[in-house]
């Protein structure tokens, strides 16, 4: 059996320029307002044609995710990831949302071994053993879709493979949690009472979101059981579920740069995403 090493800790790279948009694709409002987005409220999307723009954005963000996944190999930089996801955004007519929200720098987010959520590309190439979540949304005809996936780099050892995994499988869980009536409660219940069954932990301070017009909005869906998230679920609701499960411990910190999250401990976390629309009959997955 082949003995895999311990990958060494994720240190900050040389982060590229980012990269142009051609000036004929509609930005996101928050790009005149220098990245702040404008915290507006998000109603239940009852007219046909909202739901077929959200539909058609979360399309759009699905193919660029599979775009990046094929490209994901031993040696490539995350830099390059960027750049293939960004060709590819623009290839699908749309705006890649992450660059330039809050002053994010970049095109993709790009998650490799501990790091959490909210990487930066920079010029680290990934690693044989390595895993990397791919976060992508896209702005397309004014509404945002966004969905992620963690990939292996060549052959990862078992226990973390296994940790990629059973985070799919929470993220399939939290999805069958939602249904016309219930609760977001519903859905950080389920994801944690797989995610504990396995021996996992559970990121508590990053949450998925309502989507649609804006990037960020309610509800927030806590992954684990929360029960302030009382929140009924209506047909029009549109959000995303993004479990982040942890081989180790869950408790996290932040990198000076605002915006990259590791766990404490220093052990893989693994993540999935779906945007998600519940519907009189129950749940349709956006991003499938």
């Amino acid at each position: 059996m082949r003995t895999m090493k311990a990958a060494p800790p994720v240190r900050p790279g040389t982060v590229s320029a980012p990269r142009a948009v051609p000036a004929g694709i509609a930005r996101p409002p928050y790009i005149a307002t220098g990245g702040q987005p404008s915290g507006r409220e998000l109603a239940p999307l009852t007219d046909a044609r909202d739901i077929a723009r959200l539909r058609a954005a979360c399309a759009a963000a699905k193919r660029v995710l599979d775009t990046v996944g094929r490209a994901v190999r031993p040696g490539i930089t995350t830099d390059e990831l960027d750049a293939v996801s960004h060709d590819a955004y623009i290839a699908e007519g749309g705006y890649p949302s992450p660059l330039g929200y809050r002053g994010f720098p970049k095109s993709i987010c790009t998650s490799v071994n501990e790091v959490v959520a909210h990487g930066i590309p920079d010029d680290r190439p990934l690693a044989d053993g390595d895993i990397v979540n791919c976060d992508i949304t896209i702005y397309l005809d004014g509404m945002h879709g966004d969905c992620s996936a963690t990939f292996a780099v060549g052959d990862v050892a078992p226990d973390v493979q296994r940790l990629v995994d059973v985070t799919r499988e929470c993220l399939a869980r939290g999805v069958d949690a939602v249904r016309r009536g219930g609760r977001v409660r519903d859905i950080g219940r389920a994801i944690e009472r797989h995610a504990h069954r396995n021996g996992f932990g559970v990121v508590r301070e990053l949450v998925g979101h309502g989507i649609g017009e804006e990037f960020h909005a309610a509800p927030y869906v806590h992954h684990y059981d929360e029960p302030r998230d009382r929140t009924r679920l209506r047909p029009g609701m549109a959000f995303t579920i993004e479990p982040m499960i942890t081989l180790g411990d869950p408790a996290v910190v932040q990198w000076d740069d605002g915006w990259t999250i590791v766990t404490l401990d220093g052990r893989p976390s693994a993540q999935f995403e779906h945007t998600v629309l519940v519907t009189d009959a129950g749940v349709e997955v956006l991003t499938s």
